[in-house]
């Protein structure tokens, strides 16, 4: 079984220009399930969490003002999207989803949300199209409940788990590792516990010999026994917003090497998907379905 969470997309709550890159939470299932690497006993639908699975991560002022809507132009503005009720139900189903993916991760070894990867919500702020932070809410979860004593979260989008950083700073029990490009957002970069941020234009050769040399090393110093993958694919040189110089292979084989270390460790992982932006939307979709179709051939 290869678990995968599908949240409702509510592309109308969001506006007409961001509406576009939320096509691929739609055409991804469709894809995965023609072409055989899911079925449809794969998927479950994500649902929105008990509170305090929220507040683990998120100070309950904040909280409060995103459902009632009371942020201020200047909050709102910082998310990048204006605020609805269906902006709200879409923030917190995708939060539980990567929760429920971690808890059936644990059983199957790896585990998907569809959406998810909104590594740029703070524990009092939501910025860069986050709003609330899906994989901290997890890692919290799962040590809270004694289900993990050691997590590593492994960014790789292309920008920087900013938000991620900020809510564990002083959480021994949680190694943040963020790769990302060093001039792209955000501008003012919190401290991960290891940041590896890299020039512009890194190809395939450079890009995976550092997290070759990187990711197993970490594994023996941090010695976790949950990982959570943000698999973000605006590392791809076709990427809008991106700055580096992935092709869709290099970008399957860094999947590849992420997903081979934590099955060769006995380590369950969460993935999430991050960001996308390239023209084509075929770019993005089959980009996202490569990492489903790495992972079914290595956990199945």
């Amino acid at each position: 079984m290869l678990p995968i969470a599908f949240a409702p997309c509510y592309a109308h709550a969001l506006p007409v220009g961001h509406r576009f890159p939320m096509l691929k939470y739609e055409l991804l299932p469709e894809q995965l399930l023609y072409e055989g690497t899911a079925t449809a006993d794969d998927f479950f639908v994500a649902m929105p969490p008990p509170i305090e699975d929220i507040l683990r991560v998120h100070q309950a002022d904040y909280y409060q003002r995103l459902r009632l809507g009371q942020l201020t132009r200047q909050e709102e503005r910082a998310t990048g999207f204006p605020w609805s009720e269906a902006l709200f139900q879409r923030e917190i189903t995708i939060l539980g989803g990567t929760i429920e993916g971690a808890r059936l991760a644990l059983a199957h070894g790896v585990a998907f949300n569809i959406a998810g990867g909104t590594h740029h919500a703070f524990r009092a702020r939501g910025e860069g199209f986050c709003l609330l932070n899906d994989q901290a809410a997890a890692a919290a979860w799962l040590l809270a409940h004694g289900h993990a004593r050691r997590v590593l979260i492994v960014d790789l989008d292309v920008h920087q788990g900013n938000g991620t950083a900020e809510i564990f700073r002083h959480e021994p029990r949680v190694f943040t590792f963020s790769v990302h490009g060093a001039r792209n957002y955000p501008a003012r970069k919190e401290t991960s516990d290891l940041d590896l941020p890299l020039p512009d234009d890194t190809d395939d050769a450079s890009y995976l010999k550092l997290l070759a040399e990187t990711l197993p090393r970490l594994l023996d110093e941090v010695k976790p026994d949950f990982v959570f993958y943000l698999a973000g694919v605006d590392v791809l040189a076709t990427d809008k917003l991106g700055h580096l110089a992935l092709s869709r292979a290099g970008c399957r084989q860094r999947d590849e090497l992420v997903l081979n270390l934590c099955h060769r460790h006995q380590l369950p992982v969460q993935v999430s998907m991050g960001g996308g932006y390239s023209e084509h939307i075929a770019d993005i979709v089959e980009a996202h379905a490569n990492t489903y179709r790495v992972a079914a051939g290595i956990f199945s």
